[in-house]
């Protein structure tokens, strides 16, 4: 009887491996084409893995909790010749025999257990497996004023920049961390408290570590939300402050394209379409699905969408379409009460803009020429400053203050 292999699919352009979550399957089950049978959480998203054909289950390879890399083997099904012949599967014969003139693979279950060691690479003892990336190191005195290319090497492996090692005290000369400094290191951090890092904080700790290689201000001004609050509550959908910042954002940077641009060798690439990421809060981290041409598109237009893309993010069902191609997020951290904030771009924008908490002020109102209370939030722009100045950025947010002052026209 044919045998067919359950495979890690590609399951989307950037995602080189997923995290086995659950097994719906086990040994000994029937199963029909299409049917999910395990689940796994990637670094933006839980999605499941479904069967190529109907067959019995013979043989589970995946452990819950394990990461695979994409075509590592999970299981085998059986399947009758019929069933082959029907849906053009490719059985584990034929896999094998395509494979023939192929590289070795890592033997299943052994990916992302050790760093491969070469003839002249590492001298310490391999035994010792670094399981973090990114050290929590305490304050030291001394740094790596010089990284050896052995050294090099060992930081790549883990996934450390300069930054992670810099307190780490080095013994070499003129204070440079060898390797068996950091060793030595990660052998005193094992009495630490510590737990795994999931793929969601592995993924923005690399993508803040991208963004944070280029020239990036803030700038602030204070912005009045009487009028948009005022706004909302007279919608019988009511949209969210985060939707009313995105579609003025939008018609601020369709009106100012350069600032949202890309600095490509000695050229500014503008953007083609004018799409607006959200951040939003899942557990251990962040997750930015796109808004698609948000400024074509008016505010009411937009609850609909805007909502069904902000649950499924929380419910980590989006898809690697939702969360690419964004030109620039918007982001509210004063839903969690902060009223200012320095927020990051992502590594392929150029901007964010951010909202804090709005708090009850006195204000100076010239018709009564008195101080009236009203409700005012500090909102933040940072970008990339290669590709703007101060006084560009200064007039993209104040164009989008401006915007917030008239909701009806969003």
């Amino acid at each position: 009887m044919p045998i067919v292999p359950i495979l890690m699919p590609q399951l989307g352009e950037s995602i080189a491996e997923a995290t086995v979550i659950r097994l719906d399957v086990k040994p000994g089950d029937s199963v029909k084409t299409d049917q999910e049978i395990i689940e796994v959480e990637t670094n933006k998203a839980t999605m499941g893995i479904t069967t190529l054909c109907d067959g019995v289950v013979s043989d589970i390879r995946a452990v819950e909790g394990v990461s695979y890399s994409v075509g590592s083997l999970l299981g085998l099904l059986d399947v009758t010749e019929e069933e082959v012949a029907r849906t053009g599967v490719d059985t584990l014969e034929t896999l094998e025999a395509k494979n023939q003139s192929q590289p070795q693979e890592t033997k299943s279950g052994e990916e992302n257990l050790h760093f491969a060691l070469d003839g002249d690479s590492y001298e310490e003892d391999p035994s010792i497996i670094p399981s973090v990336k990114g050290l929590p190191v305490p304050t030291g005195v001394m740094g790596a004023h010089y990284i050896s290319p052995r050294m090099r090497a060992r930081m790549n492996d883990m996934g450390l920049r300069e930054a992670d090692i810099s307190a780490v005290a080095g013994t070499g000369a003129g204070g440079r961390v060898t390797v068996e400094d950091l060793e030595r290191f990660l052998d005193y951090l094992e009495s630490w408290p510590s737990a795994p890092a999931s793929p969601m904080r592995l993924a923005v700790a690399d993508a803040m570590r991208r963004s944070w290689t280029r020239p990036l201000a803030t700038v602030g001004l204070p912005v009045l939300l009487d009028r948009l609050l005022q706004h909302r509550r007279e919608q019988v959908r009511k949209p969210g402050l985060t939707l009313y910042l995105l579609r003025a954002f939008a018609i601020a940077l369709k009106e100012q394209p350069m600032t949202a641009g890309y600095l490509i060798g000695e050229k500014v690439v503008h953007p083609r379409s004018f799409d607006i990421g959200v951040a939003v809060q899942v557990e251990d981290g962040v997750v930015v699905p796109a808004m698609r041409e948000v400024d074509q598109k008016s505010l009411s237009d937009l609850v609909a969408e805007y909502d069904d893309l902000v649950d499924r993010a929380r419910r980590r069902r989006l898809t690697e379409a939702d969360t690419r191609g964004g030109i620039a997020t918007v982001t509210n951290f004063g839903t969690f009460g902060l009223t200012t904030g320095t927020p990051i771009p992502l590594p392929n924008e150029t901007l964010i803009l951010g909202i804090g908490a709005g708090r009850k002020k006195p204000v100076w109102s010239e018709q009564v020429e008195t101080f009236l209370p009203a409700t005012e939030a500090e909102l933040l722009l940072t970008f990339d400053h290669r590709v703007v100045d101060g006084g560009g950025a200064g007039v993209l947010l104040n164009r989008v203050a401006a915007l917030l002052q008239q909701p009806q026209n969003l």
